[in-house]
């Protein structure tokens, strides 16, 4: 047939051919408001030649990785990287955290410290959504209640941080088991609709509840807490306490999920349904995932509550939840190293812009779509992340 030799491009390869140009027509787009037209289309017309460029770099992708396949394979033979260097990089990463508060302005100390906040609960979350599969949109109605039970225990009752802790902490526990169990039999979409309610429900409780929680006007004068008698109220002092919160955090996550009850979550999170054939309880272990992140969540929000010593509705909005969400997807589901390497990155990269601030939030943006084009899982997600952590 005279037709047999035209080959008509499909439209997988169609569009294969033209992401370039459509990621450079995206980020010209969002670049309009900013600079006007003529700057758009500069912009976009460089954009598109870079990213048109990266197609044929590429190609030499395969000559690359055999050379760095070969020199990966000497560096782990090398009696020094295999033996001594991960020790010394050990070594060198603790004394820089001990020493930060020594070698830095407080302004980098209160980042530090908010950074390590996030950690925790982004970590916490990782738990509900990284582990056992669950999406909670909700995540930070349990730390706004870790932070006002300690604002209402220490202000009303007279209680110190310490001891008030286990109080808060238990609270937020007790929330996530009363989440849980409506949303035992809900998945996906469904699952996410229940806990952004819960959420929104929690959050319009501490604004409206003018007796208790002084409605949106909040509560101040919080105690910072105290270690025998030294006030923590300095940034670093408080720096040390919420570094050891982070340390006890990645340890007892670790662990928790090498045990017995963590595989149950990851197998839960695989499929839910062969879980059950294999005789794990499902709806007992989805419990245990909800309350275990929630307790990390509420003791930062104690944590929270102490530093900044006053609370309000107006630090656990909707946007907290999704900002949490946001590190745990940037470091890669279930992947306790990409979360908090995530963390850091969604904390220190606002700071980083801020000297522009117009921009700052577009990058943003920006770089969290780019990586869900290019890399779904995650910067540390991936096929048997579960397993390396």
């Amino acid at each position: 047939m005279a037709g047999e030799g035209l080959q008509f491009p499909t439209g997988k390869k169609i569009f294969v051919t033209a992401r370039p140009f459509i990621i450079a027509l995206w980020l010209s787009f969002l670049f309009l408001p900013f600079k006007g037209i003529r700057a758009s289309l500069i912009f976009f017309f460089c954009s598109s030649i870079i990213l048109f460029s990266f197609r044929y770099v590429s190609g030499f992708k395969k000559m690359f990785s055999g050379m760095t396949q070969s020199i990966r394979i000497k560096t782990r033979s090398s009696a020094f990287f295999s033996g001594r260097f991960p020790v010394v990089f050990r070594y060198s990463a603790a004394v820089f955290l001990l020493a930060f508060p020594l070698i830095s302005r407080d302004y980098f100390i209160d980042i530090a410290v908010l950074a390590g906040i996030y950690i925790i609960l982004a970590l916490g979350l990782n738990v509900v959504v990284g582990f056992t599969g669950l999406l909670n949109l909700g995540f930070v109605a349990f730390y706004a209640i870790g932070a006002y039970a300690y604002a209402l225990l220490n202000t009303r009752f007279g209680l110190d941080f310490w001891t008030a802790l286990p109080f808060s902490v238990g609270l937020t526990v007790i929330a996530g088991f009363l989440l849980a169990i409506p949303a035992l039999r809900l998945r996906g979409d469904y699952l996410a609709i229940v806990t952004l309610g819960f959420g929104e429900i929690v959050r319009l409780i501490l604004n409206n509840w003018d007796s208790l929680t002084r409605g949106p006007n909040g509560i101040s004068g919080i105690a910072p807490p105290e270690i025998m008698a030294v006030s923590l109220g300095k940034l670093s002092h408080y720096y040390y306490l919420v570094l050891v919160f982070v340390f006890l955090t990645v340890i007892t996550t670790k662990r928790v999920y090498s045990s017995r009850i963590g595989r149950a979550w990851v197998s839960i999170r695989e499929d839910e349904i062969a879980s059950s054939a294999m005789g794990i309880n499902t709806t007992v272990y989805k419990l245990y995932a909800f309350a275990f992140g929630a307790f990390w969540a509420g003791l930062a929000g104690a944590v929270f509550a102490g530093k900044m010593q006053f609370v309000s509705p107006e630090s656990f909005t909707f946007m907290e939840s999704v900002l949490i969400l946001c590190m745990v997807i940037l470091g890669g589901l279930g992947s306790i190293a990409g979360v908090v390497i995530g963390s850091l990155i969604l904390v220190l990269l606002p700071e980083v812009l801020r000297e522009v601030q117009l921009y700052r939030m577009l990058a943003l943006g920006a770089g969290l779509v780019l990586l869900m084009v290019f890399r779904p899982q995650g910067l540390f997600g991936g096929k048997g992340v579960f397993i390396r952590n």
